[in-house]
């Protein structure tokens, strides 16, 4: 079950630094890059599947601690790179808890498997016919 905007928030610690790229004199002065950081063991709102489950889908983004980071200097504002790392945190933390279904194999009509090698047929002896005609044989 997904956690409420509310829980995260309460669970979650923000890191702010001065982000680089265009920007003139902002850049210099303001803190706008902000940095989420998300520890997943803390987490008390998911059961121990969903742990496990989140932990094998983002092990590639886990640091070394277990801690899930996630960074934004897109805006200006700290207040909307704040929301903006909040938005990518509960996006990926809902992609990673979907469980896909498993596939089911199925097998192909013999309809569809006759049709499929009739028009092979009818096709190769088009081609065939649009060759010209070989030396006469007795």
């Amino acid at each position: 079950m997904l956690p409420t905007r509310e829980e995260i928030l309460r669970s979650v610690v923000f890191k702010t630094s001065r982000s680089g790229g265009k920007g003139g004199q902002n850049v210099n002065k303001v803190s706008s890059k902000v940095e989420l950081i998300f520890n997943l063991e803390d987490a008390a709102y998911f059961t121990e599947e969903e742990k496990t489950l989140l932990k094998s889908k983002l092990e590639n983004r886990l640091d070394s601690e277990g801690l899930l980071h996630i960074m934004s200097q897109e805006d200006r504002s700290q207040l909307l790179n704040k929301e903006k790392t909040i938005v990518k945190l509960i996006d990926l933390l809902k992609r990673s808890l979907q469980v896909q279904k498993k596939r089911k194999p199925t097998k192909i009509p013999k309809a569809v498997v006759e049709k499929r090698l009739k028009n092979k047929s009818i096709n190769s002896e088009r081609k065939q016919n649009r060759r010209a005609p070989g030396p006469y044989k007795e």
